[in-house]
């Protein structure tokens, strides 16, 4: 009795789960490239697309400001406090740790009283304009996952840009203007993120939202990447589907939220009125306490881990690829080109894994015959014209296979030479042999085979070999 009521219970609640379950979680995060499957073959791997988790990405950019010594403290001065713009002796001396703001600060933790930031120098050569650049580098190719916040301890300014690189800080483009006039400091009409749309959501566009002058509670910039991510998943990202499906195919997309280098340009600083009070230019100053970016390293969606070792992110690549973000093939894995994985299908999406080169499996036998180029099984010679192998004639070659694209098996991709299968993915290889497949001598490597070796001549064609171009000639009569 109280198990059938248990078990009544228990259907009850998987039943009211998923249909309570938010679609973010159904969608899945892509944290695995790959998991072993039974199949009729065997324990095989299973590829997927997987990418890192979101993160802190402050924790690891290098921050450079322009002109270099505009930071205030050397020499010391005073300036005048926000919530009193007319009490002036507050003191920046970048010599006592308790008077200095350093550019750190703009990245330390946050939540301490009084909070901590960074400060520019004052007005004080008014009216030469007060402008500062601030570039936070990565070295690396990161993709923005959230909101971009600047929190200011002064005024927010009255003129601002926030820039992106996609190379390194060679090139530059908008991202967003900020003004407290638009068409006066930009021209350009004024806009927010809720006039965009699925089909102008590129747009550039110029907001006076956070440019609302010398205000004390007043303090956060936004730059909106889940606004713009909720045109395609919904108002509260439970859609995620139609989001990855628009990544996936439309690359000016991709790219709009990918970056190598944000650059804040400063451009003129909190005034709260018309004219500037030449005789107090110790009120105005840039001051920012916080800048939030939230984001992950870009790995083309082949791989889940990013290090960070000497100052520099690199992605931990799988499915055979390898670069700084996973954007080639491993030596002796370029049976096909290159690909970037893909989210789709849900929610395991596609690996695109590379696979063996023929030449790592061994060098195919001198027949007259077309040899196929393993990622398609299509003739590998563009002269030539003739039949594409269809996959069901050959089924069992599991390199054909993009998800599962084993190294060795027991039908046509032999470990050769006494080597065993390891789950697919190697040949444990006698002490005498290396290679793929076990194909080859070691001593050939190190090149001193001879007569007296004791080793005899590599076999001249693997039997893995054979039986592929055996069925490739009945299915292509075609010679050279």
């Amino acid at each position: 009795m109280y198990l059938s009521r248990f078990l009544s219970i228990h259907a009850l609640w998987v039943t009211v789960s998923s249909v309570m379950q938010p679609y973010p979680l159904v969608w899945g995060h892509y944290d695995l490239c790959k998991t072993q499957i039974y199949t009729e073959e065997g324990k095989v791997w299973d590829y997927m697309a997987c990418q890192p988790e979101s993160t802190d990405m402050t924790k690891y950019l290098k921050v450079k400001l322009d002109p270099p010594d505009i930071t205030c403290g050397d020499p010391p001065e005073t300036f005048c406090a926000m919530g009193n713009p007319y009490m002036c002796n507050n003191e920046c001396d970048a010599s006592t740790p308790e008077l200095a703001h350093p550019p750190e600060l703009m990245f330390d933790f946050e939540g301490r009283h009084p909070s901590t930031f960074w400060q520019s120098a004052t007005w004080k050569e008014y009216p030469k304009p007060l402008q500062v650049n601030i570039t936070l580098s990565w070295s690396k190719t990161i993709e923005l996952t959230d909101n971009i916040v600047i929190t200011f301890e002064s005024g927010r300014p009255d003129q601002m840009i926030l820039e992106k690189s996609l190379d390194y800080g060679r090139t530059w483009q908008p991202y967003q203007y900020y003004a407290t006039d638009c068409l006066d400091a930009f021209h350009m009409d004024p806009k927010s993120v809720k006039d965009l749309s699925q089909h102008t959501v590129l747009e550039i566009i110029c907001t006076e939202e956070y440019s609302t002058g010398y205000t004390t509670n007043s303090k956060i910039i936004h730059f909106e990447i889940k606004d713009r991510f909720a045109f395609f998943a919904g108002p509260r990202l439970r859609n995620m589907a139609s989001l990855y499906g628009q990544l996936d195919t439309t690359k000016k997309l991709r790219d709009f939220f990918t970056v190598t280098d944000l650059r804040i340009r400063l451009l003129r600083p909190a005034v709260g009125e018309i004219f500037v009070d030449e005789l107090h230019l110790a009120r105005y100053f840039y001051a920012i306490s916080d800048i939030k970016v939230r984001g992950r390293c870009k790995c083309n969606l082949h791989a889940t881990v990013c290090v960070y070792d000497n100052s520099k992110l690199t992605c931990e690549c799988e499915h055979n690829t390898t670069g700084p973000d996973c954007g080639k093939c491993k030596k002796n894995y370029q049976g096909r080109p290159w690909s970037p994985g893909s989210y789709l299908p849900i929610p395991k999406g596609t690996a695109n894994t590379c696979i063996p080169s023929i030449s790592s499996i061994g060098n195919p036998p001198k027949f007259n015959r077309i040899w196929p180029n393993i990622s398609s099984l299509e003739v590998s010679n563009p002269k030539q014209v003739a039949p594409k192998l269809a996959l069901s004639t050959v089924s069992s070659v599991q390199v054909a296979n993009h998800k599962r694209a084993n190294v060795c098996d027991n039908e046509l991709l032999h470990c050769q030479n006494g080597g065993t299968c390891h789950n697919n993915v190697r040949c444990l290889c006698p002490a005498a042999y290396t290679g793929i497949l076990c194909e080859k001598l070691r001593c050939e490597e190190a090149g001193s085979c001879g007569s007296d070796s004791g080793q005899g001549a590599p076999p001249q064609g693997s039997p893995a070999l054979l039986l592929l171009t055996t069925l490739l000639g009945t299915a292509s009569p075609l010679v050279f």
